[in-house]
């Protein structure tokens, strides 16, 4: 069922045998999993991860190239919906662990929220990351091109890079170093520091023994056309044509509601194991929270482990099933 402030009544008494927090690839592939396996699942999204903004979806086996993300998110929620599992549009705010059961406090609404809490079993943290993006006053010209020509994950799109002018934008002096991987795809790199960091002596050196030129101007502006990126305008009003650019500014991961939970991490990752399971028993990590490469195609298929192990421990402590008609005849004969 498709939750809303409407209907939340129906549900809070419920307890779920997994919550989800997460509706993006990861989270959705568990999610149908577990209705599969005949077990009761809420998925919690927040709206607009890192898949909504996929433009193309050019690496995933069995698609056509030109599918976004977006649509795929919804085919996968109406799936969802169809196996009868619940999903609410919401913020995840914090997790307790009760002993037996977490307590998931959600924000529904960005105006006269409610904090309504619900109930389960197992948690699957699903939630991931967000990409930084350039920081310009008119944000929508980032938009207009983000997740088209404008990349922010070189595995997934260092083929369209290729053998293009491509702009590298970075905020550290360390993310620079992405330039010495991207040549593999392309050598013809402009790299755009946005005034953001310093750069030392021996970086510039590389650089220039590359041919890469360094812009360390802020930009005023993006230009192209129809999704297009071709270039940047820059505030001392000059110009860079570009045919494509890769975002290497860091990301956020959406994990701060499990900070009061007892849980291994490394760095911003969860530590897992081979089944996603995290140092916590009945708690999972899949996608781009766990340790690993950060691929739609590698969520997807956590969310089957994940699901998968959820199954097996709920089966395992469950009694089993018996032809009572049959054992009944059994004993009259």
């Amino acid at each position: 069922m498709k939750l809303s402030r409407k209907n939340l009544d129906q549900r809070l008494d419920r307890l779920y045998d997994a919550i989800v927090v997460g509706g993006g690839a990861g989270g959705l592939s568990a999610a149908l999993y577990l209705q599969r396996y005949r077990l009761s699942t809420l998925v919690i999204e927040k709206g607009r991860g890192r898949s909504f903004w996929m433009q193309d979806m050019r690496n995933y086996l069995g698609l056509p190239p030109t599918t976004p993300g977006r649509a795929i998110l919804q085919q996968g929620q109406e799936h969802l919906l169809s196996l009868d599992g619940d999903y609410l549009p919401g913020f995840v705010e914090d997790v307790q662990d009760e002993g037996d059961t977490f307590a998931v406090k959600v924000k529904v609404g960005k105006k006269d929220s409610t904090y309504p809490v619900f109930r389960s079993k197992y948690l699957v943290a699903a939630s991931g990351l967000i990409d930084h993006l350039p920081q310009l006053d008119d944000m929508q010209n980032v938009y207009d091109y983000a997740g088209y020509n404008l990349h922010v994950c070189m595995i997934c799109d260092g083929y369209e890079i290729g053998d293009t002018k491509c702009g590298l934008f970075v905020n550290t002096e360390a993310a620079i170093n992405t330039a010495f991987v991207l040549n593999w795809f392309t050598p013809y790199i402009t790299v755009f520091t946005q005034g953001l960091c310093e750069v030392g002596k021996e970086m510039r050196e590389k650089l220039q023994a590359h041919g890469y030129p360094l812009v360390e101007t802020p930009i005023r502006r993006f230009l192209g056309h129809d999704h297009h990126m071709t270039g940047v305008l820059l505030e001392d009003d000059s110009t860079v044509e570009l045919e494509n650019g890769l975002v290497a500014m860091g990301s956020h991961f959406f994990n701060q509601y499990l900070k009061g939970l007892d849980l291994e991490w490394k760095g911003g990752n969860l530590v897992t194991d081979s089944m996603c399971r995290t140092s916590h028993p009945r708690v999972f990590a899949l996608g781009d929270l766990k340790e690993g490469v950060n691929q739609v195609s590698i969520a997807v298929a956590d969310g089957t482990l994940a699901a998968t192990a959820i199954w097996r421990d709920i089966r395992r402590a469950s009694p089993p099933r018996l032809w009572e008609e049959n054992l009944k005849q059994t004993t009259h004969s």
